[in-house]
């Protein structure tokens, strides 16, 4: 067994998208290798309906496929092809934009107000750009879960793990998402392929990723009394972690216990020609989604 060594540990960056709502971008609109075959990753955790109601209103996307998955509130969507619904607590929503979709995203807060829930983006390969749109919604009840001996808590939404299979299947990443609680004071080691890339996000607690030249935590640069200096840190809520390559993953949960996403896929290592909602492979493709969306051709018929 080899560890992934932590090549990144960063905070997610403070955004306004949609028609303003305000969320937490960890990843996206940068070097599209970095995290291939995932594109974006946006936390939109929001306590004040304010922040978030005006929601997403009508917007394309084409040759992606965006994950939604809701912890708190509701997100009511609409598409172009009359597919309504709502995603509910625990729920989870896979889009296969393809050839092209347009759709809304509306979310409402809990009895609190509360809207919390993660979208991730993934890529598609150039043979699977132009597929059929569908979707696969997944209600929490169908996610399995899966608790070891010393409490360790995995929900399972993609992917084989602990001899449980996720719900959600025939993505063209063949990607592992996993929601993981780990107790307070807990060492608890995750194996990944090693084939894959690989990414955790924090959102409650906090906890040191183990490197393998820094198996203590995760070395930061802090200024304590004018000066900066190393110190060993924990990754705390929403702080993206990128691993290298290697087989498993290792986190000692700090005093409050920890719960993260870890999410892997297998690398599509094409190229990446990307403006907005729309990802294609070339400038040209690029070019005639754009014209498609002007010329009322972007939506394609049913086979």
């Amino acid at each position: 067994m080899s560890l992934r060594p932590t090549l990144e540990t960063r905070r997610a960056i403070p955004t306004l998208e949609g028609a303003g709502v305000k969320l937490h971008r960890a990843f996206g609109f940068q070097d599209p290798s970095e995290l291939d075959p995932f594109l974006l990753f946006d936390d939109f955790r929001n306590e004040r309906p304010e922040d978030f109601e005006k929601g997403f209103p009508w917007h394309p996307h084409r040759g992606i496929e965006t994950i939604t998955y809701v912890l708190e509130g509701t997100v009511e969507h609409g598409d172009s092809l009359g597919n309504t619904g709502t995603l509910g607590a625990g729920d989870v929503q896979w889009m296969t934009a393809g050839s092209g979709i347009l759709h809304q995203e509306m979310p409402a807060g809990n009895a609190r107000g509360q809207m919390h829930g993660f979208q991730l983006w993934g890529n598609l390969p150039a043979a699977q750009k132009m597929t059929a749109p569908r979707y696969q919604d997944v209600t929490s009840a169908d996610i399995p879960v899966v608790t070891d001996d010393d409490g360790t808590q995995v929900k399972v939404i993609t992917g084989n793990f602990w001899g449980k299979t996720g719900p959600v299947d025939g993505i063209a990443a063949d990607p592992q998402y996993l929601d993981i609680t780990v107790p307070a004071g807990v060492k608890k080691t995750f194996r990944i392929d090693t084939y894959r890339r690989a990414f955790a996000y924090v959102f409650q607690g906090a906890g040191a990723f183990a490197d393998a030249s820094a198996p203590s935590g995760v070395l930061l640069e802090k200024e304590v009394v004018s000066e900066e200096v190393n110190i060993r840190d924990l990754s705390g809520d929403r702080t993206l972690i990128r691993f290298g390559t290697g087989d498993e993953v290792t986190v000692q949960a700090g005093e409050e216990g920890l719960r993260f996403l870890l999410i892997s896929g297998a690398p599509i290592e094409e190229p990446v020609a990307w403006h907005g909602p729309i990802v294609m492979n070339t400038r040209a493709e690029l070019e005639q989604a754009f014209a498609d969306l002007r010329n009322g051709k972007f939506i394609k018929p049913a086979h």
